[in-house]
């Protein structure tokens, strides 16, 4: 397929509004694509080359795409700045600027879409000494054989905008569509396996029998399951009669998988973090008495001498970590406490009970210190859970977890049946999407950051707010240090940002508002922390923000 056909396929879905239509668009697509074809097309209709668990990304930001712009074009990578803000978009910009190129280059060829692919991959394998250079000479390479269209998405892709409004329940449904498979049974096979261009072919040559057999596997992260804010204890309980109460751990979440002498661990992005964590995957390898498992739980940083839980940002400390492992792991040491599991020596275990999963998990795992199965009390009584509830905030956890006792594992869910109780306010995962340059005291610094959630259905980052209190100058520098490679835009003081960080957000209300596109604003809002440990497309949503606003005052 000539990547030309796929960006006039982007161009169509861009000039589309309604979800009917986009996803018919999708499907026609998909269904005349080839095996090889499939296996990429589905992931790049949303802007996503690689699977998130692949380990894989670009390592691209908007100056070396620039300078890449700069030298197919001939001009300089100041001037492509200055084009990106009049344009306000990086894609439309290079478009702009393919169509004032004077010469093509000699041995110019159409570009296909597996070419494009292939050259991706390149891009991202990349690493070491002269990366930069080889990085720039393969996307160089990719814009000189580019058509101006071609560009504009070759960019948005690179940039993560692809900007075409399809995210994943579009993509679900037109492979439901195309290949006549239930859209349920799409779900469940790519909640499991993680990989739509897979699900695609699957659904293509075994339809929705072969959907059915798609089985979780050790080495291949599955989505979490999530859980809802609790309205209240009392709630709670009357709801499902008799709970899980469990401590809420202040750390930050982990899927280990093993088969054999293979260890794996996942972050809750899904990121293969096992190198950086060697405590953790030698007392795994020991603890895990199943030759096959995919267990769940939480990695907490503790302080030695008082036995509370160290700083979040400490435990991303941990999982960033890629020299001297060994000496940051003796500085900060990891407990880590199990809560599920999902797969045990061949057997598939989420359509089983919470009841029966946890069981299973005591079964597999021999414990030792640091190495736990989550504090549990299975009760109906409002006070024990109260009693509990407190004993978890004296240890300096968040709060607890209510979980029913009969219920299945949904991965990548945000179930009905699973709660949890903080001492704080339920907080926001927001994308920092744009920033302004700061004036007197904060000059020189990026402030004042916009903050979107995502739309579930096109995957659009919409603004709920700004937040620019609260923070102090060392903070307004390490943002700054953080945002400034990715200024994709600017116009006066304002930047636009790839966008990359997720932060936690608190606030003191949601309100409605015609001021932001995604029709509410947070009021009073502060940044809690950055969520190093979530990907944009683990932001919130918009529906999320709409049960918030619904729920307050309840």
């Amino acid at each position: 397929m000539l990547y030309i056909e796929l960006a006039r396929v982007y161009a169509r879905l861009e000039e589309t509004p309604g979800k009917i239509e986009k996803t018919q668009i999708i499907a026609e697509v998909l269904k005349d694509a080839d095996e090889e074809l499939l296996g990429i097309l589905a992931g790049l209709l949303m802007g996503r080359v690689f699977p998130e668990w692949s380990g894989l990304e670009l390592g691209v930001g908007p100056s070396m795409l620039y300078e890449a712009i700069a030298f197919v074009c001939g001009s300089s990578p100041r001037e492509v700045k200055q084009a990106v803000a009049e344009a306000g978009d990086a894609g439309s910009a290079a478009e702009a600027m393919l169509k004032r190129k004077v010469q093509r280059t000699l041995f110019s060829k159409k570009l296909t879409v597996e070419e494009v692919y292939g050259t991706f991959e390149k891009i991202a394998r990349a690493s070491g000494k002269g990366s930069h250079d080889r990085k720039l000479k393969l996307l160089a390479e990719l814009l000189s054989h580019a058509e101006p269209l071609e560009g504009r998405y070759i960019v948005r892709t690179v940039l993560g905008e692809l900007r075409v409004g399809v995210a994943e329940g579009l993509v679900r449904d037109a492979i439901a569509l195309a290949f006549s498979v239930p859209s349920h049974a799409v779900e469940r096979a790519y909640m499991l396996c993680g990989d739509f261009g897979k699900v695609a072919r699957i659904a293509k040559h075994a339809g929705e029998r072969g959907l059915a057999e798609v089985r979780m596997s050790p080495g291949t992260p599955v989505k979490p399951m999530l859980a809802q804010l609790a309205p209240s204890l009392e709630k709670v309980l009357e709801e499902l009669r008799k709970a899980a109460v469990e401590v809420k751990y202040d750390g930050a979440r982990v899927q280990i998988h093993k088969k054999g002498e293979k260890l794996w661990i996942f972050s809750r992005r899904l990121e293969n973090v096992t190198d950086a964590l060697p405590d953790v995957a030698e007392r795994a390898r020991r603890c895990i008495l199943a030759e096959e498992a995919v267990v769940e739980g939480e990695a907490v940083a503790v302080d030695p001498e008082t036995g509370k839980p160290r700083a979040f940002q400490e435990i991303l400390r941990r999982f960033r970590r890629k020299y001297e492992v060994r000496k940051m792991a003796a500085q900060i040491p990891f407990e880590v406490y199990l809560f599920d599991a999902l797969y045990l020596n061949g057997e598939m275990l989420i359509d089983l009970s919470f009841e029966e999963r946890r069981r299973r998990l005591e079964q597999a795992v021999e414990q030792e210190h640091g190495f736990e199965l989550a504090e549990q009390l299975v009760t109906s009584s409002v006070k024990e859970a109260e009693g509990f509830y407190e004993k978890a905030l004296e240890m300096g956890h968040e709060g607890i977890m209510l979980k029913s006792l009969s219920a299945p594992y949904v991965p990548g869910a945000r179930v009905g049946y699973m709660y949890k109780l903080k001492a704080l306010m339920e907080t926001l995962d927001l994308v920092i999407t744009g920033a302004v340059w700061g004036t007197g005291k904060r000059a020189g610094w990026l402030s004042s950051y916009e903050l979107s959630a995502r739309d579930e259905d096109t995957g659009e980052l919409l603004p709920v707010g700004r937040v620019g209190t609260g923070v102090t100058e060392e903070q307004l520098q390490e943002f700054t240090d953080m945002l400034k490679p990715l200024i994709i835009s600017q116009e006066a003081e304002e930047v636009r940002l790839k966008p990359e960080v997720v932060v936690e957000v608190a606030y003191q209300e949601i309100q409605r508002s015609p001021n932001y596109a995604s029709g509410f604003a947070l009021r009073f809002p502060r940044v809690v922390r950055v969520r190093e440990d979530k990907s944009p497309e683990e932001a919130d949503t918009l529906q999320r923000v709409r049960e918030l606003y619904e729920s307050q005052g309840r």
